[in-house]
């Protein structure tokens, strides 16, 4: 929870906690300790034992502390891209990817090559240079080809001459790369996450995202976040709802009488017994303190929009470290409890300044003389 509390890494929280006696304390520590508490990578393996079941329950107990403000019946949802930490694809990435994982294949079975193409790759990739320029368009448009002619070639031979029971899944996924196209649907993106999509969420900055849809609920009026999951395809967002709603459901017990959500979410008004507000045009039968009301609705849905923001640049939701479909899984509910349990600590912080505070000023009344005027603290702060 401190690593995505502050936003930092694995390596970073483990070096600061040796320093910072507050992180301690915040871990269960009586006493100020002197030396790391664990080595970086046993925070990988305990994620791994605990699983998506227990990061869960940590997700629930972040819900929990909120006391009253997590139990509102009422709520707002809206979806977002979790980034996955890979390059930007490009065909020509993906073909010399190939390349090099063939050779160290063969050169880890022992497997002799006709050819290396070194030296021709090397050329190759000179030529793809200034591809923009007019004059060298063709010329890198040849090389591209050429690229992939030569991992086409690798993968054949090593399929040749590896047995049948060694490294299949991998040459598969390296023919599946080869044979798709530009206008073909899933697919792969890169060659260590094949399961990343592509989406495009209408940003001018931004055209194209690759990572995995996410769902967020939170609560209309206090803005806790109620549920957070990752939906592993890029589906409309109005099939988003069955299954986000469904885990709110289950980590507060509570069935929402109304969510407010954007248009994207059309083609759907009611799920799980929750009422889908979506705006629309209204009609004529509505009074003007419905209107007035559903207006102040959508208003509070808005608040959504900077939470969400928040998620990606303090709680570690622009870009996901984490492996795999579980590491995107369990990147969301992290960063979602990490966002509660920081703003209880904020609230928590703001209820002893204005103690002290009050203390001070109480001090400051009774040792100075009444004659003397003294500050308040609705006047002096």
């Amino acid at each position: 929870m401190l690593k995505h509390i502050r936003n930092i890494s694995d390596e970073s929280v483990v070096e600061q906690w040796s320093e910072n006696c507050y992180y301690q304390y915040f871990s269960g520590e009586k006493v100020f300790a002197c030396g790391v508490p664990c080595e970086p990578s046993e925070l990988v393996h305990f994620r791994n034992r605990i699983g998506e079941e227990g990061i869960e329950l940590i997700f629930k107990e972040s819900i929990r502390i909120n006391g009253k403000d997590g139990k509102e019946d009422q709520g707002t949802t809206d979806t977002t891209v979790q980034e996955k930490n890979i390059t930007y694809p490009t065909d020509n990435k993906l073909h010399r990817k190939i390349i090099k994982k063939c050779v160290a294949i063969a050169d880890k079975h022992g497997i002799e090559l006709r050819q290396s193409y070194t030296r021709i790759l090397k050329k190759l990739l000179m030529d793809q240079r200034f591809r923009n320029h007019p004059k060298n368009k063709g010329k890198a448009r040849k090389a591209d080809r050429k690229v992939k002619t030569i991992a086409g070639r690798l993968v054949r031979e090593l399929d040749r001459k590896l047995p049948p029971s060694l490294h299949q899944g991998t040459l598969t996924l390296f023919k599946k790369v080869l044979a798709q196209k530009k206008t073909d649907s899933n697919k792969i993106y890169s060659l260590h996450e094949p399961h990343v999509q592509c989406m495009s969420k209408g940003k001018e900055h931004k055209k194209y995202e690759f990572g995995s849809k996410v769902s967020i609920i939170t609560t209309k009026n206090t803005g806790v976040i109620i549920g957070a999951l990752n939906i592993e395809k890029n589906v409309h967002d109005s099939k988003t709802l069955l299954p986000a709603l469904e885990q709110q459901q289950r980590l507060t017990g509570i069935i929402l009488k109304n969510n407010f959500v954007d248009r994207g979410y059309r083609g759907v008004k009611d799920v799980l017994g929750t009422n889908i507000i979506i705006p629309d045009t209204p009609s004529k039968e509505r009074t003007s303190y419905e209107k007035q009301k559903l207006r102040k609705g959508f208003k509070r849905r808005a608040a959504i929009e900077p939470k969400i923001g928040h998620l990606k640049q303090d709680h570690r939701l622009s870009r996901n470290f984490y492996a795999g479909i579980k590491g995107d899984n369990n990147n969301v509910m992290l960063a979602a409890a990490a966002m509660n349990f920081k703003r209880m600590m904020n609230i928590y912080s703001k209820m002893f300044l204005n103690f002290f505070i009050r203390l001070v000023y109480s001090i400051q009344n009774l040792l100075l003389p009444q004659n003397i005027y003294t500050l308040t603290p609705k006047t002096g702060f």
